[in-house]
């Protein structure tokens, strides 16, 4: 094959995954190099690789493109159609087998991409493998001698299905009304399969499969994408509201009152259930989640560990340590019997097991791992985000009781408060987290850090 010029593929090589504007940056024949340099840094691991894909318009031509490419290297390809990225994990790992997800997840709808994974849904990344299929499509894959590989088809669904069920206490809750917002994504076509087992009702919002995103950006973690969530949940009186972004491995939770949750609180939440199961166990928390989080994890006599912001760096540190659970600040939430990969679905699951089993609502239930106020993510446009960080060290470094620590970024820490901040790996942007006791301390360090970086 042809190779491409290295600004063309490093538009769409991203940390964790391949993404791009359709036709201008992602095109079907990137798409097919791409599926014959994965066999070729698969190897042996390569001899079948299962394939899914979106709702997006897009997403057939560049799978079937995908597909033909790694047959051209002689691998076999197995392709479930229609599916969430995380039901791409389960057959990555139920069938023991590498892996691509054709999705752009939350992005708008002219984009699109490729999300990679190894043998049982292992993490490829620049550092475990995006670099190598880099070089190998600016270079040109090389012809392959051998025979060429086949394409089946396989339906996956309900097996997914069954096999999140299996891992969560929800055959004999009490009957639940629960408000589901898929925003025309995947969730559309997995929530149907795995609710109609649970003796709960659906009100459903946005279930029809739709990449051009009629109703609203597919997009949770902004506040503006949950409001109908959020009146559907007050207007039915459901027990909760579950909404998802475009590819469903992540899920925002709405309580009964209509009042979106903190990713961070059903991370505490989750991680006490997996507690309670597996006594004295590792959890896993990145940097930006709240305090309570590994504060709960103590209380219940498990290990917190702490990592940097970063799908790839929760599974390499859930699989180095053994940890049963991570979980992370933007509502992904990973779990060591679902191969160590983050699932949507199977968190809300937990969220539903933990209501069902109780006779409290869901905003009492969780009012014990609400313990701090919190900013969110507030971005900042920069010329210069290293000499940003550093005017922003100088205010705060010589404080009584404050340290620093640069883990990801820099996480300044004192009794009541903290904050953190990133710069993008992809804009010019400065990402800032504060949190601290109550709204007004949280509100005081968030506006004097914002004036410093934005002066």
């Amino acid at each position: 094959m042809n190779g491409f010029e290295p600004s063309v593929v490093d538009a769409v090589i991203k940390a964790y995954d391949i993404r791009g504007i359709v036709s201008e940056q992602l095109t079907v024949d990137l798409a097919k190099a791409v599926g014959a340099a994965f066999v070729r840094l698969l190897g042996d691991a390569g001899k079948t690789i299962v394939v899914g894909e979106d709702m997006r318009p897009s997403s057939p031509a560049l799978a079937k493109a995908f597909s033909e490419g790694a047959n051209s290297q002689g691998a076999d390809v197995i392709r479930i159609g229609l599916a969430s990225t995380d039901q791409l994990y389960f057959a990555s790992g139920s069938l023991n087998m590498p892996g691509a997800m054709f999705t752009a997840s939350h992005n708008p709808a002219e984009y699109n991409g490729i999300k990679l994974c190894g043998v049982g849904a292992a993490p490829v990344g620049q550092d475990s493998g995006l670099r190598t299929i880099r070089d190998d499509l600016i270079a040109g894959v090389p012809e392959f001698g051998g025979p060429v590989g086949e394409t089946t088809h396989r339906d996956v669904l309900e097996e997914y299905a069954k096999h999140l069920i299996s891992l969560v206490d929800v055959t004999k809750i009490r009957p639940l009304v629960i408000a589901v917002d898929a925003g025309n994504g995947m969730a559309g076509h997995t929530a149907p399969a795995v609710f109609e087992k649970l003796p709960v009702k659906v009100v459903p919002l946005y279930f029809e499969l739709d990449g051009t995103f009629p109703n609203h950006e597919a997009n949770p973690i902004d506040p503006k994408n949950l409001k109908d969530l959020q009146a559907a949940v007050l207007a039915s009186g459901a027990d909760l509201g579950l909404a998802f972004d475009g590819d469903a491995d992540r899920c925002f939770i709405v309580d009964e009152l209509g009042l979106i949750v903190n990713p961070s609180t059903l991370c505490g939440l989750i991680a006490r259930n997996e507690l309670q199961r597996h006594k004295g166990a590792k959890v896993i928390h990145n940097l930006i989640t709240s305090r309570s989080v590994p504060e709960v994890i103590a209380e219940n006599g498990g290990i917190p560990i702490r990592t940097r912001v970063g799908h790839s760096f929760i599974k390499a540190e859930m699989a180095s340590s053994g940890a049963v659970f991570g979980g992370e600040h933007s509502a992904h939430y990973y779990f060591a019997d679902f191969w160590n990969a983050d699932s949507g679905m199977l968190a809300a699951l937990h969220a539903i097991s933990v209501l069902g089993n109780s006779d409290q609502p869901l905003s009492e239930i969780l009012r014990p791992y609400d313990r701090y106020a919190s900013s969110g993510e507030i971005n900042s446009r920069v010329a210069d985000a290293k000499e940003s960080i550093s005017r922003v060290k100088l205010v705060f470094e010589s404080r009584t009781g404050v340290s620093i620590d640069y883990l990801d970024g820099m996480t300044v820490s004192a009794a009541d408060w903290w904050f953190n901040l990133r710069a993008s790996n992809t804009e010019p942007l400065l990402r800032l987290n504060v949190e601290a006791r109550n709204e007004e301390e949280m509100h005081s360090i968030c506006d004097e850090v914002l004036s410093i970086v934005r002066s």
